[in-house]
């Protein structure tokens, strides 16, 4: 999608409900009055609606309910990001795609988007379902060229930091299920987190964060064996939330969280983050722990993010992976 679009976009979203003129927007863009209108056209053809007024101009009335590479760019203006972001219609996995552009050689950092995912993945293997495009499934490539060590802390820091996003900007609180996992308030799952990485040596070479984020999906809109389990944003929260503004807050969200790890400044919000996001620590939990169920009530983390299970002989058990299940209800 071209850059003009994006220009185009960005003037429609800063007028507001207000008109925008077309030769005025020509005049400042540097191109022709046919040339803007042939534009707007085509933005109709993709689910844009502009409603004229005579003498006016024209006014941004209704934007697509999918994911649109302009109208993301043209949101990431508005927010002053510079983030390269490249959105296609369908890949396997956003994180296979963008571990391909990484070995490649791409410049990083860079984010890949996808309306839909033909082989999302999550942890363990497992399959992210990811077909609904109304949803955000997202990675963010990295070449941090850090000691593989400060790695540890790097998935919960990144998913308490989208907690505190989505709770100041969104008003929906969410808890983090350690390690990987957002749910709603009623435990039901809205992301997962699954971060993949290429070791040197003693250094983190390529650092995959993906994100699978149910946005506008509702229940009706997930498989029949989802539908108890999972949950999205709009099913969280209140009113109607447009996906294109959303990815655009995630990138944005996505970048600072990233700069304040690299930069060690995440240790400053990290504990409070967890205390008022941690959906685990009280609770009695199993862990698969290489094979074996643990049993134990989770006393919180350490400095990189371990759980602190004290298990059912009164040990004291740090656990840095594994899965946690909680006791059916």
């Amino acid at each position: 999608m071209s850059d003009l679009d994006s220009s185009i976009l960005s003037a429609f979203l800063e007028a507001g409900k207000s008109p925008v003129s077309g030769d005025r927007l020509a005049k400042e863009l540097g191109v022709s009055r046919v040339t803007v209108w042939t534009r707007l056209e085509r933005l109709r053809t993709q689910g844009f609606v502009f409603e004229a007024s005579t003498r006016k101009g024209y006014t941004l009335t209704s934007v697509p309910e999918v994911l649109h590479e302009a109208l993301v760019r043209a949101q990431l203006r508005r927010l002053k990001v510079t983030a390269e972001v490249e959105i296609m219609a369908e890949t396997d996995s956003t994180n296979s795609e963008a571990e391909r552009r990484l070995a490649s050689g791409r410049d990083a950092p860079f984010f890949i988007l996808a309306q839909k995912q033909t082989a999302g993945r999550g942890r363990l293997g497992r399959k992210w379902h990811s077909d609904y495009p109304g949803n955000l499934y997202l990675s963010l490539a990295l070449r941090p060229f850090i000691p593989t060590d400060r790695l540890k802390p790097f998935t919960l820091w990144m998913g308490l930091a989208l907690c505190a996003h989505l709770d100041e900007v969104h008003g929906v609180r969410l808890g983090l299920k350690w390690p990987n996992d957002l749910q709603a308030a009623d435990g039901r799952k809205l992301a997962g987190m699954l971060t993949e990485a290429r070791l040197d040596a003693d250094a983190v070479r390529d650092l995959v964060f993906g994100l699978g984020l149910n946005v506008t999906a509702k229940s009706k809109d997930f498989p029949v064996e989802l539908r108890e389990v999972a949950s999205s944003l709009v099913m969280a929260g209140k009113g109607a939330i447009e996906i294109n503004l959303v990815a655009a807050q995630i990138i944005a969200a996505l970048e600072r969280a990233w700069d304040d790890f690299f930069q060690d400044r995440w240790l400053e919000n990290f504990k409070s983050y967890w205390k008022r996001y941690d959906n685990l620590t009280g609770k009695a939990v199993t862990i698969q722990l290489r094979g074996k169920p643990v049993a134990g009530v989770v006393q919180g983390i350490d400095d990189d993010g371990a759980l602190i299970l004290k298990d059912t002989n009164g040990e004291r058990i740090l656990i840095s992976s594994g899965e946690v299940t909680l006791p059916k209800v």
